[in-house]
């Protein structure tokens, strides 16, 4: 599942999560928003709560939260994490397979 890396996020070591500190809002996640509402660049944060008109998807108890005009670009992706050139951890969007649909 593409959406794996995303939920493991929180409890990679060196990293807080429910089960280990109470240090984690209730409520809080992952945001994803465009800083210029293309898909030329984005924004990716951890926030206590989602913003007004956010997209609330929780998958396996990690709550993400999409600005609306990301959920649209990101309607037929796939957003998986991997490693750049540099060994630095990235998020990667790629396109879905014909016939999976979207969020």
């Amino acid at each position: 599942m593409a959406a794996s890396p995303v939920i493991d996020m929180p409890t990679q070591p060196g990293t807080v999560n429910s089960t280990t500190s109470s240090c984690r809002p209730t409520g809080a996640g992952l945001r994803i928003s465009t800083t210029d509402g293309s898909a030329e660049t984005w924004q990716l944060r951890v926030t206590a709560a989602p913003a007004d008109g956010d997209q609330v998807l929780s998958i396996e108890g990690t709550r993400l939260f999409l600005a609306d005009q990301a959920a649209t670009l990101l309607n037929d992706k796939i957003l998986d994490t991997g490693m750049d050139a540099g060994g630095e951890s990235a998020f990667v969007i790629a396109e879905q397979e014909q016939g999976i649909s979207g969020m």
